[in-house]
């Protein structure tokens, strides 16, 4: 049992890393390429207002009758 505890704790902690320098080179890419913040910062606002969309049609669904 302690083996496969040990695998899990290895393998977390590659991903934590993993997902900790993805996100360090992307900052690292926005900087040094400013046309790459804008698309990020155009693709978030897409993805907000889409929110917005579904769950206001989620809404209006749920209150009718």
């Amino acid at each position: 049992m302690k083996p496969l505890r040990i695998f899990a704790a290895v393998f977390m902690f590659a991903g934590i890393f993993t997902g900790c320098l993805t996100l360090v080179l992307l900052v690292i890419l926005m900087v040094r390429f400013p046309p790459l913040l804008i698309a990020v910062l155009l693709a978030c606002w897409m993805f907000c207002r889409l929110l917005k969309l579904i769950t206001a049609a989620k809404a209006a669904t749920a209150s009718s009758p």
